[in-house]
Order: C-alpha cells, then structure tokens, then sequence
C-alpha cells in the first residue's frame, strides 16, 4: 500500500505538507493540496480514517451506548441499529456502561475520541441533568428508553407505564386478586415505571397495593431463582404473578417446578419483554412485547435526521406502545 512518503516524493512536497493537506489545514496552499491530491489519486493511497474524519469533519461511524454487550434486549437493540447505520454506509462502535455511572461516563468520552458523526445513548445511571449535557455538548445524540422533556425531540421510549398496567390489569380481568410482582433492578428507571403500572392497575381496579408483594430482582438471570424462593415463601396464597421482564419469569417457572406448582394452573404468570423463548417453554408464556427491534431502527433513523442538519430540537419524542401478547401462563379463575 503507498505510504505518505510516497506521496510527498510525487507530489514533491514535504511529508507535513501531505499531512496538513489531508488534515484540511488552512496553511497549505492550493497549489500544493491539488498536487497532495493528485498524487494519491494516482498511488491509490488511501488516508487512515482518523486523518479522514480530521479532513472532512464526518468519520462515516456512530457510537453506541448499551448497559451490556449481551442478553435478549441488548442484542436485538445493537443488530437494529447497526443495519440502519451500515445502510448509510456508516460503522457502529458499541462500548457497554456495565451498570456503573463512572463507566457509562467513561464510554461516552471513549466515543467521542473516535470522532464518531452521532451517539446513541441507553443509560442506567446517568442523571436527566448529565445526559441534557450531553446532548448540549453534542446535538447529533439519542436518548433510549427514557423521556426528558427538555430534549424530548433526542429521546425514544417505550411506554414502560403502560407496559406494567396491561400487564397487571389482564391479571385482574382473568379474576386474579392477589397479585405480585417482580421487579427488575430498581435503579433503573425502566423497572420503576412498570412497576408504577402495577400499582395503577391495582388501584384502578380496588386491589390494596402491598410492599410485601412486591420484590426486586434482576433483568438479567443472576439471583433471580433466590427471588423468587423468597417472593412464594413470603406471599403463599398469592395466584398471579407479573414479572417484570422474561428471564425473571423464567426463574420463577424453574421455582415452580421445584415445588411442584404448575404454571397456568396454580400460579398464572405475565412476562415482559416477548424474548424469543418465550413462545417455546411450556406452558408458553404470556407477556408484553417490547418493541426492540423498533427502537433501535427508529433511533438510527431519527440520529441520521439529525445528521443531515435537520434539526429535531421541535419534535416530538419517538414513543412505542407495548401490547400484550396472550398465550398459556394465565389461568381464568372467574
């Protein structure tokens, strides 16, 4: 491959001149940057993407924020982003926030020493004030999964609200009274949402909201079975449970089990998420899809309006609606 030297040895310029030339700098006389170019053009060289980003001020790549690199929500997420970013003839670099304010702030300043065009931000820690800032430093940012209205045009949510109340209120319309839930880590706003749903399907419908019925867990699959142990020892006569996302439920199907419970009959269970085992575990499980794959293809969408200079600073928030997804985990006691 020609190097730069090879460059400035036919263009008969010095290396610096080749270097400044294709770093936009102001000094370099026409002359000079025509035959900089001209020499590459004829070597076939090609300038690394650092110097082409310095150039052009567009390094063709986006950054992306995730709170992990695996599991059921965040996969689908990253995949959906990244065809809209590669259909714009773009790269994704994803770095992942590990649940830690110090890393996820970390990441972000990791991003934007890659000079990425735009970032795509799921953050569990960051404060609203932190990520407005964000945004402020740099326009070209989405905000998943959380609604600030100061920079509501930046955000994409789901109505994890109204996710927990349909959840909870199908329980209810299927007879069930006595109702618990389990929480997902509840320091994240996500899982404070819909456990606000609960309560106002609870309420709604005359049911006494009960600290004792409800329990924190973990969106991913670690301590979840202990969880659940502890939630049926606690609460014995409870029928329904609404779990607060699917692997959660899947651990309780697992305790179930192990006591000899059986689900749709003894114990009736409501997930979140619709993960991809979902439909398969017997009996198969009812839950409320969240619309990942749309999240992500609409915030890659809404990021490169934003690109391309057209301001969303007016628009309104990109909200998806979850919609519950019936199957055989619930049994009508009516």
């Amino acid at each position: 491959m020609p190097t730069i030297k090879e460059v400035s040895l036919l263009a008969n310029v010095s290396k610096a001149t080749v270097s400044r030339a294709l770093n936009g700098h102001p000094s370099v006389k026409e002359a000079n940057r025509k035959k900089v170019f001209d020499a590459i053009e004829e070597l076939g060289f090609k300038p690394n993407a650092f110097a082409q980003a310095l150039a052009s001020n567009r390094s063709n790549s986006i950054g992306m924020l995730v709170g992990s690199l695996d599991g059921s929500f965040y996969g689908p997420l990253m995949h959906n982003v990244e065809c809209i970013v590669r259909e714009k003839g773009n790269h994704l670099i994803v770095t992942s926030g590990q649940e830690s304010r110090d890393i996820e702030k970390e990441s972000i300043e990791f991003l934007r020493s890659r000079l990425v065009d735009g970032l795509i931000i799921h953050s569990d820690q960051l404060s609203d004030t932190e990520l407005i800032e964000t945004v402020e430093q740099n326009d070209s940012t989405i905000i998943l999964n959380r609604f600030i209205p100061e920079i509501g045009g930046h955000c994409v949510v789901i109505d994890n609200e109204l996710g927990g109340y349909i959840a909870t209120k199908h329980l209810i319309d299927m007879g069930h009274t006595e109702i618990a839930c389990i929480t997902g880590q509840l320091s994240k706003i996500d899982s404070r949402e819909r456990l606000q749903g609960y309560r106002k399907a609870l309420e709604e419908s005359g049911l006494p909201f009960s600290d004792s019925k409800v329990i924190e867990g973990r969106y991913d699959h670690q301590g979840n079975h202990a969880v659940a142990r502890r939630l049926l020892d606690r609460c014995p006569n409870i029928t329904a449970l609404f779990c607060q996302n699917d692997n959660i439920a899947l651990a309780v199907y697992d305790i179930a089990a192990e006591r000899e419970l059986k689900i749709g009959v003894d114990l009736s269970i409501v997930g979140f998420d619709n993960d991809n085992h979902a439909q398969h575990i017997r009996p198969s499980l009812t839950t409320v899809d969240f619309p990942v794959p749309d999240m992500g293809i609409e915030a890659a969408k809404r990021l490169f309006t934003i690109i391309e200079n057209k301001s969303c600073t007016e628009a309104d928030p990109i909200k998806l609606l979850p919609r519950l997804i019936e199957r055989h985990s619930v049994l009508s006691i009516q």
